[in-house]
């Protein structure tokens, strides 16, 4: 009998730090060296949608700063749990848009694939926090409904990689089905919505990179950027990784009272984007999702925003502001200039 080699047996380093990531607010605090009298207030928020923080990212958080904006970002909070009219559970109408299990089909030429509930880590703000993934969820079926939907519907050219977060899939997954992908011809696309780069880099390795490169598919990888600090060395040199593999790297950032919504920071953030090889794409008005409504910024502050980043910056790095409203075919475009 040929005994196992401890490389086989060995999960990847950046599962073994997802594992490792914090989920209980009480060490979230005591990690940032933070007063726990305000813990209580949290703990509810955190019952009905669990933190979940790796140390990678953790790592860039200001210790016993309670506004860092990275914080700001995933710390759980009583005011979570107060009801707000025009905050719901489905806020950009992905229920209503499901074909298949796990397969979305919102705009023309595009189709959107759940591959799981799992991401690395929670933001508060996600659309997604409500979202029943035990009933649409493609990769529980093994794809194949949603392969057979996208091989009948010829118009579709791009297949948009969601969650979730994919990249929480093991590579064998991913590479599995992305050769599904490759097989249907009139497919010329994959985009890979994901925040492991920035919150936990060491997940692109070199089966990634490997399987990536591999595709006949143009993969275009949409970061979720909300501020300049997410963005490190480590996070550079891991979007020159994607870069050399052929990635087209893309940033939507959502806009966030008290984390990204000035000037200064949104400069800042473009600038740290473009030194790591990434587009600014969109900047989202918040999907108003029950439990988020302390970050939302209002459109009219949205739109002075944006005038005072087009006086700032380079064309190329104004990301468009846009809000998604459910039953649109299309992202909906905010001009610079209200009453």
């Amino acid at each position: 009998m040929i005994p196992r080699s401890d490389a086989l047996q060995q999960p990847p380093q950046w599962q073994k730090e997802l594992a490792c990531a914090i989920r209980e607010p009480k060490k979230l605090y005591q990690a940032l060296e933070l007063n726990p009298d305000t813990l209580m207030g949290s703990l509810a928020a955190h019952h009905s949608f669990r933190l979940l923080v790796p140390h990678a990212y953790l790592a860039k958080m200001k210790k016993g700063d309670k506004n860092d904006p990275l914080l700001l970002q995933v710390l759980p909070r009583k005011i979570e749990n107060q009801t707000v009219s025009g905050f719901v559970s489905d806020p950009v109408g992905d229920l209503a848009a499901v074909q298949t299990p796990g397969l979305l089909h919102k705009y023309h030429g595009r189709a959107l694939l759940i591959t799981t509930g799992a991401c690395a880590i929670h933001c508060r703000y996600c659309f997604r926090r409500h979202f029943p993934y035990s009933d649409s969820n493609a990769s529980s079926h093994n794809w194949q409904p949603a392969l057979d939907y996208l091989q009948a519907n010829t118009e579709i050219h791009e297949v948009i990689l969601s969650g979730g977060d994919p990249l929480t899939l093991s590579d064998k997954k991913l590479a599995d089905l992305s050769q599904k992908l490759d097989n249907i011809p009139h497919l010329h696309t994959l985009r890979i919505h994901t925040r492991l780069p920035l919150v936990l880099p060491n997940r692109i390795n070199n089966e990634l990179l490997a399987w990536l490169a591999k595709s006949r598919l143009k993969v275009v990888f949409v970061l979720h950027a909300n501020h300049a600090n997410e963005i490190d060395t480590h996070v550079q040199q891991v979007c020159q990784q994607l870069k050399q593999a052929g990635v087209l790297l893309l940033n939507q950032t959502v806009l966030l009272k008290g984390i990204n919504d000035s000037a200064a920071r949104m400069t800042q953030l473009s600038h740290a984007l473009f030194a790591a090889n990434v587009l600014p794409y969109y900047l989202h008005l918040l999907d108003r999702v029950q439990g988020s409504a302390h970050y939302e910024c209002s459109t009219i502050e949205a739109s002075h925003l944006m005038q005072t980043l087009r006086e700032q910056l380079p064309g190329y790095l104004v990301p468009k502001l846009v809000r998604e409203e459910a039953g649109k075919k299309f992202k909906t475009p905010i001009p610079d200039k209200l009453a």
